[in-house]
């Protein structure tokens, strides 16, 4: 069985979801999916893009017998693993260069046969990696008494 997941942005704090989808996605941007498909939970869960653009992702990926639950469906946090990882690709594809930013995405999982398994919606929070993230400012008291020694 093959689990498919339309991804669409469904509200935004930021003007990039709602550029036209003909609009290239950025390099570095590209780049970054590229990444997120290799490792962590994509890579786990063998998911397979489909379609891209500002506007919205599809993806596949193979249900095992590693995903099933006692009642033979498919395990919940399972979807919900799917469906975050598809609203995360969406959020890199519409990151507008050095801005923070939250993205809201509606993710609908369906079976090949298109029966609905799953509505999802989502807060993707972008969060600065460690080393894009500003050092942290010095306390006042730490930085007055530089100035007082150095004075």
């Amino acid at each position: 069985m093959t689990t498919r997941s339309p991804s669409r942005p469904v509200n935004t704090r930021s003007g990039a979801a709602r550029m036209p989808a003909r609009v290239a996605l950025p390099q570095a941007n590209l780049e970054m999916i590229r990444h997120s498909m290799s490792v962590g939970m994509c890579r786990a869960l063998k998911v397979r893009l489909t379609r891209l653009s500002r506007r919205g992702v599809q993806a596949e990926m193979t249900v095992s017998e590693d995903h099933i639950n006692r009642t033979g469906r498919v395990n919940g946090g399972v979807l919900m693993a799917f469906a975050d990882v598809i609203g995360a690709i969406g959020t890199v594809a519409n990151l507008p260069e050095g801005h923070r930013t939250t993205m809201v995405w509606q993710t609908t999982v369906s079976n090949l046969d298109g029966t609905r398994v799953a509505i999802v919606t989502q807060t993707q929070i972008v969060i600065p990696a460690r080393s894009e993230a500003p050092a942290p400012a010095a306390a006042p008291a730490a930085a007055r008494a530089r100035r007082r020694k150095a004075g």
